[in-house]
């Protein structure tokens, strides 16, 4: 899968954005993360950096950045909404359950069926979202032997 991670800072810098100390700090936590963090996590991870980084910021800047269309927002089901920056190649999720890990994958042949779907249904596929559900194939085999 391509890499996407992108450089917020740029994006917003590209986009006009008033870029204070704060926001610059909390840009690099989003673009150097590897998961799917909520707010708090960005939170934790930016007061790391500046200790005066309040959560309501963080908050505000999250917002702001997803307005701009820099940030896309997930809700996994686990009450929290995650986020990741906006990427130009589509890839989908599938989360594990049990840890709350998020596994992007893409599927070329999971995109024709889509697209074959909604012609079928007189439609013209201009976007969608796929989020699959599941716990470890081993889960059961790993309950056995305790």
């Amino acid at each position: 899968m391509p890499d996407r991670h992108q450089d917020i800072e740029k994006l917003c810098v590209e986009k006009g954005m008033r870029m204070t100390d704060q926001r610059r700090v909390i840009a690099r936590v989003l673009s150097n993360a590897t998961d799917h963090p909520d707010v708090e996590d960005v939170y934790r991870r930016a007061t790391r950096v500046d200790e005066g980084i309040s959560i309501a910021t963080v908050y505000r800047t999250v917002r702001l950045f997803q307005e701009a269309g820099i940030l896309e927002r997930h809700d996994f089901r686990d009450g929290r909404s995650r986020y990741e920056p906006v990427s130009e190649d589509h890839h989908d999720h599938l989360i594990d359950l049990d840890s709350g890990k998020v596994l992007e994958f893409q599927s070329e042949e999971i995109e024709r069926l889509q697209k074959r779907i909604a012609e079928e249904m007189g439609f013209r596929l201009v976007d969608h979202r796929m989020e699959l559900y599941g716990v470890p194939l081993d889960r059961d085999k790993n309950r056995d032997k305790d």
